[in-house]
């Protein structure tokens, strides 16, 4: 699925909005082109704003300098987020050779640089070979400033403490590291990267790693994410159009893009309405269904359990 503007609802309080169109009710997708310095969090609080609406919630969250694709979901459809096929996702970075930082990013210190001669040794050629290592499955040790909990506090709150954090290397997935451009610069060597990864992949990582492996140290100067899942820059909003004219993807749109779709008959409806199980439906196997009633309704989420189909969330009552 690629969601498109086209089909969006618009929510503006003003002539552009439906008759009798109440935002604060609204279930639905918002994808959000995040700007750089805002946190996930201060984008959720302004899309709580404008939606006039305190039930919002987002998926994957990007750190302040990152800008991009950000999912939102407005009152029932936050329920949806955990449902939605949200696992990979990709990234267009510039990587800065020549020096490592405190934070693998360039909003941290500059802890050690290359020379001159070093960064010399250091061709094209070199560089997508040390890419190369890097795709398909790969162990890797997140950044220390992550958000990741060790001992129930964040690591990013423990190194700005003081403490020395070591965090454990774990399984990822980078099936595209495409270097795009490498260029010098008066600092170091820029290189550019398109990447597809797996959820839980830290860029931040790749360019602290990409810098180990030759020799000079490297950080993270720019991030841009283009797509969570199935949601691309072609759905995405900045917040000054949303705050022009607030659109947002339907719940039932979104549900029919991108589960198998099963139309209830009256009986069955009032049966998954209520999240009763249903016997003797062919659901797909191995997924979930969005299930509707004969109006077109989103209703819930069922999966098949041998001749029968329970419910896996219901967004009705």
């Amino acid at each position: 699925m690629t969601p498109t503007t086209s089909d969006a609802v618009d929510v503006t309080a003003g002539s552009n909005a439906p008759a009798g169109f109440d935002a604060s009710v609204a279930d639905g997708i918002v994808v959000v082109d995040k700007p750089a310095g805002l946190t996930s969090h201060t984008v959720v609080a302004r899309i709580r704003r404008l939606a006039g609406t305190r039930k919002v919630g987002h998926a994957g969250t990007l750190d302040p300098m990152a800008t991009g694709v950000l999912v939102v979901g407005l009152n029932r459809a936050t329920r949806l987020l955990g449902h939605l096929q949200l696992a990979d996702k990709s990234y267009d970075a510039t990587i800065l050779l020549g020096a490592a930082s405190s934070t693998d990013d360039a909003e941290g210190e500059i802890v050690a640089s290359a020379s001159a001669s070093e960064l010399a040794a250091v061709t094209a050629e070199a560089i997508e070979t040390a890419v190369s290592a890097y795709r398909g499955v790969i162990s890797q040790v997140p950044s220390k400033v992550s958000a990741i909990k060790v001992d129930g506090k964040r690591a990013y709150e423990r190194v700005r403490a003081g403490e020395e954090v070591a965090l454990k290397a774990r399984s990822v997935t980078i099936s595209r590291y495409d270097v795009v451009d490498v260029r010098a610069v008066d600092d170091g060597i820029e290189v550019d990267v398109s990447v597809d990864c797996s959820s839980g992949t830290y860029i931040r990582a790749l360019a602290r790693d990409l810098g180990v492996d030759l020799g000079v140290g490297g950080h993270l100067t720019m991030l841009r994410r283009t797509r969570v899942g199935s949601f691309g820059m072609s759905s995405a909003h900045t917040l000054e159009a949303l705050a022009e004219s607030f659109t947002m993807l339907p719940i039932a749109e979104v549900a029919a893009d991108t589960f198998p779709r099963f139309d209830a008959d009256a009986d069955q409806a009032a049966a998954i309405r209520t999240g009763r199980p249903l016997p003797g439906l062919k659901l797909t196997p191995g997924q979930q269904t969005a299930m509707f009633d004969p109006d077109g309704t989103f209703l819930a989420l069922y999966e098949p359990h041998g001749p029968i189909a329970k419910p896996t969330a219901v967004f009705v009552s």
